[in-house]
């Protein structure tokens, strides 16, 4: 139990220090390759924080049927993280501005990569060659990200939301890169750590594997998109933030999934409580972002508040489920017949009112013109 909470609190500590290092390099990077900062957030921030999900996901599937649930669970249950647990602790935090790039293309593209993962995974297996067609995906992806965020990079080098960076030189280059490599290097090492940690902890408990995917080592391979994203909403830097989310959800269902189905060799396993319940809850959650960033392009406190309610209650849902406790059924019920449709209801109304009724942006424009350009 002693090596559990050392590994456990060593690794939480070498996460918060990776984190300020990557945050840091990574935001100076920007200014001087020339990208905007949100696709530094959606690709080498998402891509970097996403590697521990790599490792445990490709490992698991390398062990077969018996580590399909671990392998599946962990990626599905990092998407699920990434937007009610991370977005919302960084809103609860400081409000996030959201551009508009988030609501015209990553979102809708997180989403279609939601439903292609939950319609390859309709009859019980992601094969090898589909896991091929998701691994292509990131290919294309990546290349469209960087496209398009030259074309919306701070005009000149040395201005942004961090300030003046100062004229390129080879010992800024190497000491920003310096920074990201070590801060990825520390965000590698301490998620291995705290995902060791937290399974032994965890497994103390006799939890099943696709909850403990779902769950410990979800949460355990998103603590560097946890501890990245919340140190960049305290520092202000928002696009950080909200591209370091839905960069990593779609990095994780094409860059993750993929491969592991891949290396699979039969393909991953999918198992009915994940086909019937995680995987839509995942692409739903996907799918609530679209209302809740259109309300201004900005996701408030309360919005914050809302994701972690409902992290909240999706583990509770595991939690009963997977204890068989006499609650469940009152509990599966009030949140079908009310909670849940009374959300859809809110969130589609949100949608309307803040397409209509702007509460921000210029005067007289509407966020439908801002969104249409």
């Amino acid at each position: 139990m002693v090596t559990g909470w050392v590994a456990f609190l060593l690794g939480l500590g070498l996460l918060v220090v990776g984190a300020e290092a990557l945050v840091r390099g990574a935001s100076r990077l920007a200014l001087q390759v020339g990208i905007s900062p949100l696709v530094v957030g959606l690709t080498v921030v998402a891509f970097g924080t996403s590697s521990p999900e790599v490792t445990v996901t490709v490992r698991s599937a390398l062990l077969g049927e018996q580590g399909a649930d671990v392998a599946l669970g962990n990626v599905v249950g990092s998407n699920i993280a990434n937007i009610l647990l991370i977005l919302g602790a960084s809103a609860l935090l400081r409000p996030l501005q959201v551009r508009r790039q988030l609501v015209r293309v990553d979102v809708p593209i997180m989403i279609g990569c939601s439903v292609l993962v939950l319609f390859m995974a309709l009859d019980g297996r992601i094969r090898p060659w589909e896991g091929g067609i998701l691994s292509l995906g990131i290919v294309a992806y990546t290349a469209f990200a960087v496209r398009l965020g030259r074309q919306d990079a701070p005009k000149e080098a040395g201005e942004g939301q961090w300030g003046e960076v100062g004229k390129a030189t080879v010992y800024s280059w190497a000491g920003n890169l310096a920074l990201v490599g070590g801060g990825l290097g520390a965000l590698l090492v301490g998620s291995n750590w705290f995902v060791e940690g937290a399974i032994f902890l965890a497994r103390t408990l006799g939890v099943s594997e696709l909850v403990i995917g779902l769950t410990v080592v979800a949460v355990g391979t998103s603590s560097p998109e946890i501890a990245t994203s919340l140190l960049a909403a305290v520092k202000g830097e928002r696009d950080i933030a909200v591209g370091n989310a839905v960069g990593s959800n779609i990095f994780n269902l094409l860059a993750v999934l993929g491969p592991a189905s891949v290396v699979s060799g039969q393909g991953l396993r999918v198992s009915p409580a994940a086909l019937h319940f995680d995987l839509p809850v995942m692409l739903a959650v996907a799918v609530a972002c679209l209302p809740i960033f259109l309300t201004g392009e900005l996701m408030g406190r309360w919005e914050g508040l809302l994701f972690l309610t409902y992290y909240g209650l999706y583990l509770t849902y595991l939690w009963l489920k997977s204890a068989q406790h006499d609650l469940l059924a009152p509990f599966s019920a009030v949140m079908g017949f009310f909670v849940l449709p009374l959300t859809a209801v809110t969130l589609v109304g949100i949608a309307f009112w803040s397409w209509y009724h702007p509460r921000r942006g210029r005067p007289g424009k509407s966020n439908r013109s801002a969104l249409l350009g």
